[in-house]
């Protein structure tokens, strides 16, 4: 090897050292490019693929303007609805759904009823009965307005309210104004805290369901302008019975110590996963979640201005990072609160829980997994603890519901399916 090769493997000689140097330098210039064009284009992308689904369900309903979504059917509408909660927005459409019926308690003919019965306002049953009330909700809107689930939930649901309704402890304008936030909550919600804001079409559908699950429920809509001539679609029957909503609002939603008890068996529920030194935070949020009004109702101090402050930078980051840099839920990680099928016994089950487990199976997953140590490490029962108390058998649901009416109404319950049989037939609710 003659000394000019030699010198290119000597160290410190100036070939190799100026070889290594040029690469370096070079290695910016060659990769910038890329970097820019991913910073850049992996942002559009997502945002791109985030909108397929809703394009592709608009091309699908085919109602291109306001005057043809007049004949959008209640399946149609279920469909539109599902997507929202199983695939756009799971987490914020629960919450929503959640809230309204915390809304609810800001109304003392309300609050005032739950407290009485010490369903809501017991902390030994207020977490069975939200569950219940969950549960029923979750079936109405998780199913087919036209399967058997759909129409037992709205049967159930009826024969619960029908005593407190003949005797005027449950007023009407109470039920109309509980199934309004229903219909409601959602679009305020996902309007404030989600990536994109509902379309004109998916309003609808919301209109449209909750229309059809009113009348399911024999709530009666003689208060909203056009009750006698009749709804234009979903949409109308929204804008009205929102207007309708504030008004009631405004003049029933008043402070009282009653609304307060019922609100903190739900907020309860909303802080129980998080460690006890972590309550007060979690009450922040909740105030920070109300409105002024609702928030006066229900005695609640508001956020402080620093909660406040981190509140709404978390929330509007979570909605950038979603919009942006998620990439949209696919088919294998579909939400269902619920179980798609019953167990040999024709039972349901829940598929996660918030507080309590009730109707949580007890599989191996369930009793072992990283939701389950969470909950032990925090001094909860997790499913299949306590022989029977959580009902780890799942449940009927034509039985949901207060212990006390267990097994009861059964011959009611079957009348009103067969009602439904007839009435809920998934066609357009409007014509």
């Amino acid at each position: 090897m003659d000394n000019d090769t030699l010198s290119l493997f000597t160290t410190g000689s100036q070939p190799l050292s100026g070889a290594v140097g040029a690469l370096l330098d070079a290695a910016p210039k060659q990769w910038l490019p890329y970097a820019i064009g991913l910073l850049i284009g992996y942002p559009l992308l997502v945002r791109s693929l985030r909108y397929r689904r809703i394009q592709n369900l608009e091309k699908k309903c085919n109602y291109p303007t306001r005057e043809s979504m007049a004949k959008m059917t209640d399946e149609e509408a279920f469909m539109i609805q599902k997507q929202l909660g199983t695939f756009e927005f799971p987490f914020m459409f629960l919450k929503s759904l959640q809230f309204a019926l915390f809304r609810t308690y800001g109304i003392p003919t309300i609050s005032h009823l739950l407290t009485k019965t010490t369903q809501f306002s017991n902390p030994k049953t207020s977490l069975k009965r939200y569950t219940d009330t969950a549960t029923l909700v979750n079936e109405m809107v998780g199913n087919s307005p036209t399967s058997f689930r759909a129409f037992a939930s709205i049967a159930r649901t009826r024969f619960l309210h029908s005593g407190y309704r003949a005797s005027g402890k449950i007023l009407d304008s109470d039920m109309l104004y509980t199934l309004a936030l229903f219909a409601l909550e959602p679009i305020r919600f996902i309007g404030r805290f989600e990536w994109r804001e509902l379309t004109e079409l998916e309003r609808c559908a919301l209109g449209t369901f909750w229309k059809s699950v009113g009348d399911g429920l024999g709530i009666a809509f003689d208060e909203l302008p056009s009750a006698a001539s009749g709804f234009k679609d979903g949409i109308h029957w929204l804008e009205e019975i929102e207007v309708w909503s504030k008004a009631y609002e405004e003049k029933y939603m008043l402070p009282d110590v009653k609304n307060r008890e019922t609100a903190d068996q739900t907020t309860a529920v909303i802080v129980y996963m998080l460690p006890t030194a972590l309550h007060p935070i979690g009450l922040q949020f909740v105030s920070f979640m109300m409105d002024e009004r609702l928030r006066k109702a229900m005695l609640y101090d508001p956020p402080s201005a620093f909660w406040s402050s981190v509140f709404s930078v978390l929330l509007t980051t979570r909605k950038l990072f979603t919009r942006y840099l998620m990439l949209p839920r696919p088919q294998f990680l579909k939400v269902n609160s619920i179980s798609q099928q019953p167990d040999e016994h024709n039972k349901f089950y829940l598929t996660s829980w918030e507080a309590d487990p009730y109707y949580i199976k007890p599989t191996f997953w369930n009793r072992w997994g990283p939701m389950a140590w969470l909950t032990w490490a925090l001094g909860h029962p997790v499913p299949g603890d306590e022989g029977d108390k959580y009902h780890p058998t799942g449940y009927h649901i034509q039985d949901i519901g207060p212990k006390f009416f267990e097994g009861k109404g059964q011959k009611a319950i079957e009348e009103t399916m067969k009602e439904l049989e007839i009435t809920r037939t998934g066609k357009c609710p409007f014509h």
